[in-house]
């Protein structure tokens, strides 16, 4: 009994430690957003300090590089881009999963093997192909590239969660008359909800940290979304660590709401979608 006791205080110490070597950079990106350049130079550990909210309201209306515009064109990017895929993936899983198509296990594979391909080997025929559609620096490009991109890993993910349900509500619902879109829209659909959750979280967290393909995709200082803005609150002559590191704090907002307001099925959701 003592064994396990000290084994369990030694595991909860180890927890304890890797999480405060996490926490301290993001610690380090605080402190720095809430106090003025003069005292991040001389060290953002050192107290006493000033602190206020000037780093903020720097980075949210800065001249060149609004963060505010920003965050609001990469929600505009973001919510689309999590949506589509959702509906899309939950379609198509519930087909293979449901119905004995004869090129099943084609598609399975070719999820599997588009996981695999990096964005960097895509970046120039993507680019060629959106200027061919007209689609080139249009929120309406990027979007149609992320939801694709996602729509693999998703649909992985959503058969794998699928195949946990039980057939009986179907089957039952199918008895009292339901066609396949009732049935999927109104029984499987919010059977699916925690799943949902995790995967547009997920989903929502990459396209709105996403950086490379936006940066290829859009040019114009006026679309630009949050993550495109934050390297031009560095300062022209001398880095300003306090504006940056506000605008950093700022742009991680939205996921870790996103986050805050699904973690009651997030788990729920992994957990489901890993067992079979």
């Amino acid at each position: 009994m003592r064994r396990r006791q000290r084994s369990a205080f030694l595991l909860g110490l180890l927890a304890f430690l890797v999480g405060l070597v996490w926490l301290v950079p993001f610690l380090g990106v605080l402190m720095s957003a809430l106090r003025p350049q003069v005292e991040i130079l001389d060290g953002w550990w050192r107290f006493p300090g000033t602190f206020s909210l000037d780093n903020f309201a720097g980075a949210l209306n800065h001249p060149t590089a609004p963060l505010a515009l920003g965050m609001r064109n990469s929600l505009q990017v973001a919510l689309p881009a999590t949506l589509i895929p959702l509906l899309v993936g939950a379609l198509a899983a519930y087909s293979l999963v449901r119905f004995r198509l004869p090129f099943r296990g084609t598609v399975l594979m070719a999820a599997a093997l588009l996981l695999a391909v990096p964005q960097q080997m895509v970046a120039v025929p993507l680019f060629q192909l959106l200027n061919r559609l007209d689609l080139l620096d249009t929120y309406t490009g990027l979007v149609l590239v992320h939801s694709a991109w996602g729509l693999p890993w998703i649909l992985l993910f959503l058969r794998g969660y699928l195949e946990t349900l039980p057939k009986e509500l179907e089957e039952a619902a199918w008895v009292d008359g339901a066609n396949r879109y009732q049935i999927f829209f109104r029984i499987v659909l919010p059977l699916m909800f925690p799943a949902l959750a995790s995967v547009g979280a997920l989903q929502f967290n990459w396209v709105w940290n996403d950086f490379f393909l936006a940066l290829i995709l859009i040019f114009s200082p006026e679309k630009m979304v949050a993550t495109q803005m934050i390297p031009y609150l560095r300062g022209q002559f001398l880095v300003d660590w306090g504006l940056l590191s506000a605008g950093t704090i700022l742009t991680m907002l939205a996921p870790i709401l996103v986050f805050l307001l699904l973690q009651r099925y997030y788990i729920q959701g992994l957990i489901g979608g890993a067992a079979k």
